[in-house]
């Protein structure tokens, strides 16, 4: 966006200057993160990872994202924020254990990437993937949350005492500050996971919290490849990488969709061994950095990104300390913090499935076959309902044969 003398100039700003963007920076990657790290815990341990293994994933994750917004900011100056897939994780939630368990589920994180990375080199497939009707895509994505949002309730009954003021605070957070809700409620259940281990006296395990990486070698199960890695490339690139083209398009900014789907789709194949299951273009969190509350200029802005890409590396090796305290925390703590930051989700899902009428009877078929979680062959529900939905959407938009 700058040329040679623009770019000088830039370097040379003054410190005080860099201080709006870099606390933009550091906003957008805690909100980022404490708002979402529930549902990629809850996913990774879904599909089979030991709470290690788990910690290795979400600071892979960290890691990775990390290096891909410090690279791609830098180089394009531009505030490209990248992000861990959530709906990607939520869907590791709602299939659970595949055949072949955590290594073959670290085969289809590889094989997601791999498909990212195609992605960004061949445009035909890119096409493709935007080719599946929007309702389609939001009903299974929807249909995939139901079951985390659900956790809440259930976690009322089991854990009451922490639950309540939990969902307590996250309600009234919503009504007067919106984007700190879900922080909030995190911090609410920290708080009473902390009570609540001190009461019972709860051990907690010190060397668990030492950050380090459990490298697992990828297993080739057909099941999780058809199961598992396909609908996890679908929703990240329908719900996570199109989405994050319009946002920063919204803002003023083409994004480098080639380099980016390079950079993210690497990122997600190196990460995949040590437990990360998709990085991608940031959606809904990118407007924190993208938008004018990040800096006035928006050929500033860029630092903002850059600065969220170094507080991920900050937040990364506290991964492992985080996973043991919420495998201290009474049951249901840690689901529904989770249940909470995906309802706002659910809604836009739910919404996008059903306001198209002459999509609507095809995003409920998808959305029931995905809530409902059963698989078939060993294939888990997310496949099939998409299958079922665009099966259902083409009889129903068949044109009837005129006898005439």
């Amino acid at each position: 966006m700058n040329g040679p003398a623009e770019r000088l100039a830039a370097d040379t700003e003054q410190p005080a200057n860099r201080a709006q963007p870099v606390g933009a920076g550091v906003v957008t990657a805690l909100v980022g993160f404490t708002s979402s790290f529930a549902v990629v815990l809850a996913g990774i341990t879904a599909v089979g990872a030991t709470p290690a293994q788990a910690a290795s994933g979400l600071a892979a994750l960290c890691v990775t994202q990390a290096v891909g917004m410090l690279l791609l900011s830098r180089w394009f100056r531009m505030p490209i924020t990248l992000a861990w897939s959530t709906p990607g994780a939520a869907l590791l939630a709602s299939t659970g254990a595949v055949a072949g368990g955590w290594p073959a589920a670290v085969g289809a994180f590889v094989l997601a990437g791999a498909l990212i990375v195609l992605t960004g080199l061949w445009g035909r497939l890119g096409a493709l993937v935007a080719a599946i009707p929007v309702p389609i895509a939001q009903a299974m994505l929807a249909g995939v949350l139901v079951p985390l949002c659900l956790a809440p309730v259930e976690a009322v009954r089991s854990s009451p005492a922490v639950v309540l003021p939990v969902i307590a605070v996250w309600l009234v957070l919503t009504r007067f500050a919106p984007r700190w809700a879900v922080l909030a409620a995190f911090g609410t259940a920290a708080v009473g996971a902390a009570i609540a281990i001190g009461v019972r006296h709860t051990p907690l395990d010190a060397g668990a919290m030492v950050p380090a990486l459990e490298l697992t070698w990828p297993h080739w199960s057909w099941q999780a490849m058809i199961g598992l890695a396909v609908p996890l490339y679908i929703v990240t690139m329908a719900s996570q990488n199109i989405p994050g083209t319009a946002v920063l398009g919204s803002f003023g900014y083409r994004a480098p969709w080639r380099a980016a789907m390079t950079v993210t789709g690497i990122g997600t194949v190196l990460g995949a061994p040590a437990g990360g299951h998709a990085i991608n273009l940031a959606a809904i969190s990118a407007a924190l950095a993208a938008g004018p509350a990040a800096h006035p200029d928006p050929q500033r802005r860029w630092i903002a990104a850059f600065s969220t890409g170094a507080c991920y590396l900050v937040l990364a090796p506290a991964s492992a300390a985080l996973v043991t305290l919420v495998a201290a925390a009474p049951a249901g703590v840690l689901e529904t913090v989770a249940g909470l930051a995906l309802l706002a989700t659910l809604a836009g899902s739910l919404t996008g499935a059903l306001a198209d009428e002459q999509h609507r009877t095809a995003g409920v078929v998808t959305f029931l076959i995905a809530a409902s979680g059963v698989g078939f062959l060993g294939v888990g529900a997310a496949f099939w309902a998409l299958l079922a939905g665009l099966l259902v959407r083409a009889v129903l938009l068949r044109r009837p044969v005129d006898p005439a």
